[in-house]
């Protein structure tokens, strides 16, 4: 394994065409291909800073901004943002090009967490990453700034699943757009 790699060593873009097939019943490309489509160029740049197998861990802040057209062509382009012991954040931007227009819009971004495997299907290390500009060292830290955040959303998520208190359900529940349709037991 090599001590360090450049970020621009595994910088990868994948352009596909979007076809028929693709579309959901309002016309548009459907969300999952787009997500099936950032999985492949995440574990692409992933393992290629890696030199190893890497599976996906999560995925964060996946917003669709605009709607991508059957006949576009999608780029999706991958740098690995930040590294740590065995894991990589990938960052994910995705663009549709209209080639009878020549138009090009930003249609969604999103951070994938990878992991590195082992021959033995264990966490493996990876090489340091090589900030070679001020926006890889601005990324690197965002994504420091993403994981501490991420983790003090999740603790927060299980304080909250902890004091649920279902006998109050009714009353926490009036103001929202639901109906309760069985007995709480209290």
């Amino acid at each position: 394994m090599m001590e360090a790699r450049l970020v621009s060593q595994s910088q990868t873009t994948i352009v596909e065409l979007m076809i028929p097939a693709y579309a959901n019943f309002g016309g548009k490309i459907h969300g999952g291909i787009l997500l099936s489509l950032m999985d492949k160029v995440a574990y692409a740049c992933a393992s290629k800073h890696a030199g190893a197998y890497c599976v996906t861990v999560s995925v964060d802040s996946v917003e669709f901004l605009q709607p991508v057209e059957v006949g576009e062509l999608v780029s999706l382009h991958a740098s690995v943002n930040y590294v740590g012991n065995s894991s990589m954040i990938v960052g994910i931007r995705v663009e549709a090009q209209n080639v009878k227009l020549g138009t090009v819009k930003h249609t969604n971004s999103s951070y994938f967490t990878m992991v590195a495997k082992g021959d033995n299907d264990k966490p493996t290390t990876v090489p340091k990453l090589i900030l070679e500009n001020d926006e890889q060292v601005k990324r690197f830290i965002e994504a420091m700034g993403m994981k501490q955040i991420k983790s003090k959303v999740k603790e927060e998520m299980n304080d909250v699943k902890s004091t649920i208190h279902l006998e109050r359900a009714a009353e926490i529940l009036k103001q929202e757009r639901c109906l309760i349709q069985y007995p709480i037991k209290k």
